[in-house]
């Protein structure tokens, strides 16, 4: 197996040369005959131990989410930090879950928009932001907050399993109840497994910084 070059070193130069969402194909990583880590579209023949890190953010991304822009993701991947510590601190929730979260929902862009009506970084629905007191969604410190609010009731509904609460959050708690598990939806399967994906990542080789 190729040495898989470290993540932390990766995800901005990843996104700084990735497209629109949905316009371009995988993206690999690894390191050229100089030993420095880069990325490209298509990996040159003579380079070996790349490895495919994203799908074109990806190309399995529902339709109707929010569209990710990938030059503003790489520019905001650190801009809120001080939000979701914040937030994930006052919800007891580890920040690079919430982060994750963030990542997936709105691709660290606070006017972020569904064909739903879902809002900004957290992507909550209007009714939901209502029932968490969020009064505009498009502010980032209300938006987190609500959605870390939301994440948390999850949790404490499911007894902490990280799995049911995320597609509680993606699909509903009452689909969760009716298939007593992961919803067998397709949208929803995608969310936990990407969520859970970048939470891992952030959380060993990206903490979320503090202060």
């Amino acid at each position: 197996m190729p040495r898989r070059p470290r993540l932390a070193l990766l995800l901005p130069f990843l996104l700084l040369g990735a497209g629109p969402a949905h316009a371009g194909g995988d993206i690999y990583v690894g390191t050229d005959e100089n030993g420095v880590v880069t990325f490209t579209d298509t990996p040159p023949a003579e380079l070996e131990g790349f490895d495919i890190f994203i799908k074109e953010l990806d190309d399995d991304r529902p339709t109707d989410w929010a569209a990710i822009d990938a030059g503003l993701l790489r520019r905001n991947l650190d801009t809120y930090d001080d939000i979701i510590v914040s937030a994930a601190d006052e919800y007891s929730l580890a920040p690079e879950l919430v982060k994750a979260v963030v990542l997936v929902e709105s691709g660290m862009n606070p006017r972020a928009t569904s064909h739903r009506g879902a809002q900004g970084l957290m992507q909550l629905m209007p009714a939901t932001a209502a029932e968490l007191g969020v009064a505009d969604s498009y502010a980032p410190l209300a938006n987190v907050r609500g959605g870390a609010r939301y994440l948390r009731q999850m949790l404490n509904m499911f007894g902490g399993d990280k799995e049911l609460a995320l597609a509680a959050y993606n699909a509903g708690p009452g689909n969760v109840r009716k298939y007593d598990g992961i919803p067998p939806f397709e949208e929803t399967r995608y969310y936990v497994r990407k969520v859970l994906r970048y939470y891992r990542y952030f959380l060993s080789d990206r903490p979320v910084r503090r202060g």
